[in-house]
C-alpha cells in the first residue's frame, strides 16, 4: 500500500522519515492522529493524501514490530 512513500534522507529534516515529495515528517502525522485529528483534517493542514497517511501508520508499525521490547526487572516484594 505505502510502500516507499516514507524516505529517509540525511539531507531533508536531519535524516527523519518524511512522507516523499514533501517535507512533513512521519511523526507530524502519527502526531496529528494520535492528538484527535481525522484523516480529512490532516490531508488539509499538511497537503497529503489519504496513501500518504497509511504510508505514515505502515512505517510506524514496521519500526515497532522490528524493536526488541525486553521488560524491566521487577523488584521482589516482600510479603507483608
Amino acid at each position: 500500500m505505502g510502500k516507499g512513500r516514507v524516505i529517509v534522507d540525511p539531507r531533508i529534516r536531519h535524516g527523519k522519515p518524511i512522507i516523499e515529495g514533501t517535507r512533513v515528517p512521519v511523526r507530524v502525522v502519527l502526531g496529528g492522529l494520535a492528538s484527535g485529528m481525522t484523516y480529512e483534517e490532516v490531508m488539509d493542514e499538511y497537503d497529503l493524501n489519504r496513501e500518504d497517511i497509511m504510508a505514515a501508520l505502515e512505517y510506524a508499525a514496521a519500526i515497532i514490530d522490528a524493536e526488541d521490547v525486553l521488560p524491566l526487572a521487577v523488584p521482589y516484594a516482600v510479603p507483608a
